[in-house]
Formats: C-alpha cells, structure tokens, sequence
C-alpha cells in the first residue's frame, strides 16, 4: 500500500511538472495586463481580442504556418522574425520560442508589445479578422 502511494506521487509529480501552460479566462488576461503590466486600456482590449482569436487564450498554443514558420504562445508570437524557433530568424525580441509556451507571460508581453510598436497590430491575421473596427470597449467591460 505504501509503495503504491509513492508511485502515485511521483507520476502526478512528472505531470505537473511538464504542463506548465495555462489559459486565461477573457478577464482574468484583462485585469493581468491592466494590473500586473499597466498597459492603457485600449491596448488591453486589443490584446484581449488578440489573444481570444489567435490561441483561446492558451500560453501552450503553437501553430505551424504555410511558409514552415510556427507561432508560439498566448500572442501567436513568430519564429521566422522574433523569437529564436525552429528555423533561420532575426530574433528580434532575443528569446527563445519555447519560453513563450510557459504560464509566465512577461516575456510574451514584453515581445507583443514589441511587435505592436514596430507593426502595429495588424501584425497579428486574427486581429485584422476579427478585432479591427470592433467595439471592443463592450468586449471587455464586464472584466472592470
């Protein structure tokens, strides 16, 4: 019986241990982008929206695109231009795409935001899809 429990823990140990991402609920990901990075709340509501279309709010989320690039993260972040992947890039946020998967989004804030001022957000396909010219004060008003 005593052997059994320590099994048992050692597996729910590994598991917890290599899931280390975590979706946001809309207004959990509102108020840590408010509170925690202070951005303005038009840029809130924007990433909000964002990141609802481009990973369901998932910080694991990758996608693999057409030109052979992937997507990494919460913001769909790309290895061919920011982050450090799979295949040649410029690197421009100067990480590592695997640290964009973590529940951690300093550096997936740090690097959108980077994105955003250099491209604005038409940067993102599911931004310019559905968020662009959206009332997005009424998306996130129930979060404040």
């Amino acid at each position: 019986m005593r052997m059994w429990s320590w099994v048992t823990v050692a597996v729910v140990a590994a598991l917890v241990g290599t899931s280390s991402g975590k979706v946001f609920t809309k207004c959990e990901l509102a108020r840590v982008l408010t509170n925690t990075y202070r951005m303005s709340r038009t840029l809130v509501k924007n990433f909000v929206c964002l990141a609802q279309y481009e990973s369901s709010f998932n910080t694991a989320a990758t996608n693999k695109n057409t030109n052979g690039s992937r997507d990494y993260g919460i913001f769909q972040i790309n290895d061919k231009y920011w982050c450090q992947g799979g295949i040649r890039t410029t690197n421009y946020c100067n990480i590592q795409c695997s640290s964009l998967l973590n529940s951690n989004i300093a550096d997936d804030v740090a690097c959108a935001q980077r994105i955003y001022k250099q491209q604005g957000f038409k940067a993102w396909y599911a931004w310019r899809s559905h968020c662009k010219n959206m009332d997005l004060d009424r998306y996130i008003s129930e979060c404040f």
